[in-house]
């Protein structure tokens, strides 16, 4: 582990992260370079077709990013951030599993993973990192 010496000390940093956590996305593990977090899906998730609005799959890849990014020595902020929707969840939870491609100095690149309990792969996030001095 990095900044947190085990996952109870990274969920309570974490847990000043009022969107995410009001939005009830938890972390489920944390270390060597990476991170799982989840998020239930709840009916306030879903936008008009019935199917789990973008911004809240983005949010959970989004979190994770931040989980993975920040388990360092210095804070990192998102520097640029992309998501490809791949699959429509038929599943009631998502799962982000996050890892580092790259870690240099001042970058650094993670890819995140979002499938759902049905074992579908529903959206690929790539998140670049800037570490702040």
């Amino acid at each position: 582990m990095g900044r947190f010496k085990d996952i109870e000390e990274a969920r309570e940093f974490f847990n000043g992260d009022m969107f995410a956590t009001g939005n009830g996305i938890v972390i489920d593990e944390i270390g060597d370079g990476g991170c799982v977090c989840s998020m239930e899906i709840r009916d306030s998730h879903r936008n008009a077709l019935g199917g789990v609005m973008g911004g809240a799959i983005y949010t959970l890849a989004d979190f994770a990013f931040a989980v993975s990014s920040n388990d360092g020595e210095k804070t990192t902020v998102v520097l640029e951030a992309k998501i490809n929707f791949l699959s429509w969840t038929k599943g009631s939870k998502l799962t982000a599993v996050s890892r580092c491609v790259k870690e240099g100095k001042t970058t650094s690149v993670y890819s995140i993973t979002i499938s759902d309990d049905q074992g579908r792969e529903i959206a690929l996030f790539t998140g670049t990192g800037y570490r702040l001095k």
